[in-house]
């Protein structure tokens, strides 16, 4: 079977990029061609990358920004040489873009037209079975796997980190929807507790693409103000699994997510979470078990006291589960999904 993916952006360091990159490989494994290509420009036309690989099955990771586009095409036809299509829904699709006036119709009507809907997150799932029964039969929970990179980082070598410090690392975009700016302004709480408390010393790393521009200035502006945070620009996502042994405590301060990337690399490599506590986030970290659930600036408060005064709670959290989210799994779920929709090309 001949299966096109397309992501919304070329960008090696974002999770929409890692994840796609990461379905193709899967579903080669099962035996299909595949052929990648992103959707991040008007020049780069869907009908035209269709036309030269002719695919069997066509994946769109994010219902807006590429399911409007296939909207637009005259592959969305209604005849019987129609290709079927698949639609991944994103964190922000789900929990943004359906009360979005300008993005709501757009993804209403690609969720509407399309053949199968993919959903990583078992909590969303259930909520568009709830609020959204008309699609509930074309809705489909796929485990979310990973694959980790383990090249070789040597993070206080590269990086002029305090080497006595506890690290706390939040890898995410930076952006409004990662919320890193306000994850400032939270550890500025900690900062003033410190000297009362007599803390240990710590220090705030964040890694990420810069994705707005505006945001992104003043994320760096903040940055530069406060000598216990930094800022590592991107790292290599093959390394990632290596920096997240080097760290103390994973951080998630998003105010939206589908489901992270980066809270599965830390939940298959052990290392402790501290997250926001949203749909996105609830399905990875088991509260007290691999991390730490917070809802406001009280909470974070106390949870990263607690990680930062009490070893025994970080190694209690240090669950290392490399079996949960399987990459195999994973793509064995897509590979069964596809062959539904186009049994006679799946071979």
């Amino acid at each position: 079977m001949r299966i096109l993916i397309c992501s919304p952006e070329y960008n090696p360091a974002t999770g929409n990029w890692i994840s796609a990159t990461r379905y193709r490989r899967g579903l080669q494994s099962c035996g299909h061609e595949v052929y990648l290509c992103h959707l991040d420009s008007a020049a780069t036309s869907l009908e035209r990358i269709a036309a030269e690989y002719k695919p069997d099955i066509l994946l769109l990771i994010h219902a807006f920004r590429t399911g409007r586009q296939w909207l637009n095409s005259p592959l969305m036809c209604a005849d019987a040489t129609r290709i079927p299509v698949i639609v991944l829904l994103s964190g922000t699709d789900i929990n943004e873009g359906l009360y979005d006036p300008m993005q709501a119709p757009i993804i209403e009507r690609v969720l509407t037209q399309a053949d199968a809907l993919l959903i990583q997150n078992p909590l969303e799932a259930e909520y568009l079975r709830q609020h959204y029964p008309h699609w509930a039969a074309h809705l489909h929970e796929i485990p979310p796997g990973i694959e980790l990179g383990m090249e070789p980082y040597p993070l206080r070598q590269r990086h002029p980190l305090n080497p006595e410090a506890l690290l706390f690392l939040c890898p995410a975009s930076i952006r409004p929807v990662k919320g890193v700016l306000e994850l400032l302004e939270l550890f500025d709480s900690v900062a003033e507790e410190s000297p009362a408390v007599e803390l240990p010393a710590w220090e705030l790393l964040f890694c990420g693409p810069e994705l707005d521009g505006k945001y992104s200035d003043s994320f760096l502006a903040a940055i530069d103000m406060r000598a216990w945070a930094h800022y590592l620009g991107v790292l290599p996502p093959t390394s990632m699994g290596a920096v997240l042994q080097q760290v103390d405590v994973v951080v998630n301060n998003s105010v939206s997510e589908g489901i992270s990337n980066a809270l599965i690399e830390a939940a298959v490599i052990g290392c402790p979470i501290l997250a926001h506590d949203i749909p996105g986030n609830r399905p990875v970290v088991e509260q007290g078990l691999n991390g730490l659930l917070y809802q406001g600036k009280e909470t974070f408060v106390a949870a990263v006291k607690r990680l930062l005064l009490e070893p025994e709670l970080r190694r209690a959290l240090s669950r290392p589960n490399p079996v949960r989210y399987s990459a195999q799994r994973e793509a064995q779920a897509l590979h069964e999904l596809c062959c539904s929709l186009s049994p006679a090309a799946c071979h």
